[in-house]
């Protein structure tokens, strides 16, 4: 019976008979047979300038309509254009320590014209396990390889379609 939180982030009581929940189609599905169900709305974030890389006139994405993007890789080059800047620039500047420069309507890197670049380092993105409540890559970008702490040693929830009970806790080696 859906009448208390228990703690699940997922079921959140709004009032009365009301929750809200994070639920795929398919459960949504099953939660529709639950006798005194009434009716459900689904919820989508706008767009917001908050999201990565913070340019909604060109990246019109939201936290749930999130597009599609290229994470760089060490030794990997590409062409500098104007559609990508936004994208890449935050990671040659300040991660791989490189001055930038637009004038001209060119691009300087380390004073130099460029039309093309080539990473340093890996990138990473890191997403979170709520959807609305984690600050994650969706909002900061790009994590270099520099950046990460630690390791993963232990494989805490694995879920596909179900929970695959068989590699919780399990060590990872």
């Amino acid at each position: 019976m859906l009448n208390q939180n228990d703690g699940d982030p997922d079921l959140q009581p709004q009032g009365g008979f009301d929750y809200r929940m994070n639920l795929t189609l398919d459960e949504l599905e099953t939660v529709k047979k639950i006798p005194g169900f009434v009716s459900a709305d689904k919820e989508i974030l706008p767009p917001s300038e908050d999201i990565f890389p913070n340019n909604p006139a060109m990246f019109n994405w939201s936290p749930d309509n999130f597009g599609k993007l290229w994470i760089p890789k060490k030794g990997v080059t590409i062409q500098l254009t104007p559609q990508n800047i936004v994208l890449y620039k935050r990671a040659i500047s300040v991660y791989e320590g490189n001055t930038w420069e637009e004038r001209d309507g060119k691009i300087f890197i380390n004073g130099e014209p460029a039309t093309t670049y080539t990473f340093k380092m890996d990138y990473f993105w890191m997403m979170g396990d709520n959807r609305h409540k984690s600050q994650d890559s969706r909002y900061w970008g790009y994590v270099p390889e520099d950046h990460v702490v630690g390791e993963a040693w232990m494989i805490w929830m694995s879920w596909d379609k179900g929970v695959r009970w068989n590699r919780l806790f399990k060590t990872i080696h």
